[in-house]
């Protein structure tokens, strides 16, 4: 595959996942009062979850496909870096992709089974634990707090070798602020709200720093005496 059409891919695969993502977070947000929600007990979880329960693992479905998406991304975003940073961003990309499609997967696999479980005297506790862990251990530990740390790095990974070298200053201090805000996430087990509103704000960020790579990445010409898999780019404006 040629360097423009790794770039245009990528680019595609960038802004839809910063679009579904977009979209996910709104709707759920309206429908289920998500990530708040996060905070309550099982018992009031599952009882919010019951209402649309439908349409609320339909849009965490679409959440899971952008996370997923993140991994073909790196890759690519890999290819155009080149060298052991290029490795580097595809590794982190893959690992980001699957510890938070692991942790998403969750509200579309076993949370309607357990919903349901709930309605029964018999097994409504057994279903309350069986949330709480998967809540905790797939949720919090592995699809947050790592996926976090890896978004984070991964961005910073990105900023270093492509976002600096093809795209405006701007767009590079936005990558790396995104990064900063989205690891300030892992603290968020420890009880700070504050925690929960600045990692909050970084995927907002961090969503806008990707349509504008990807616009960026769409537009950009290579170099003609580049190695194609190098990925010197400029930005042809």
């Amino acid at each position: 595959m040629n360097t423009i059409a790794i770039r245009r891919l990528t680019a595609a695969t960038l802004a839809s996942a910063a679009i579904l993502a977009g979209a996910g977070f709104t709707a759920l947000g309206s429908i289920f009062n998500y990530p708040k929600i996060l905070q309550s007990p099982a018992a009031g979880i599952l009882a919010a979850y019951r209402q649309h329960g439908t349409a609320i693992s339909a849009w965490f479905a679409v959440l899971v496909l952008s996370a997923a998406l993140l991994g073909p991304a790196g890759v690519g975003l890999g290819r155009l870096a080149g060298g052991r940073t290029g490795k580097w961003i595809a590794g982190t990309g893959i690992a980001a992709a699957l510890v938070q499609v692991t942790g998403l997967s969750r509200w579309v696999l076993f949370v309607p089974g357990l919903s349901d479980d709930a309605l029964f005297p018999a097994h409504r506790q057994d279903a309350y634990h069986r949330f709480q862990l998967l809540h905790t251990w797939l949720g919090t530990v592995v699809g947050e707090t790592i996926g976090y740390a890896l978004t984070a790095v991964f961005t910073v990974l990105v900023v270093r070798a492509v976002t600096r070298a093809s795209a405006p200053r701007w767009m590079a201090y936005l990558g790396y602020a995104a990064a900063a805000l989205i690891a300030t996430g892992v603290v968020v087990p420890l009880g700070l709200d504050l925690a929960r509103l600045t990692n909050f704000a970084g995927y907002v960020s961090w969503c806008a720093w990707l349509v504008a790579m990807a616009i960026v990445l769409w537009r950009a010409k290579p170099h003609a005496d580049a190695a194609p898999e190098r990925g010197y780019l400029t930005t042809g404006v």
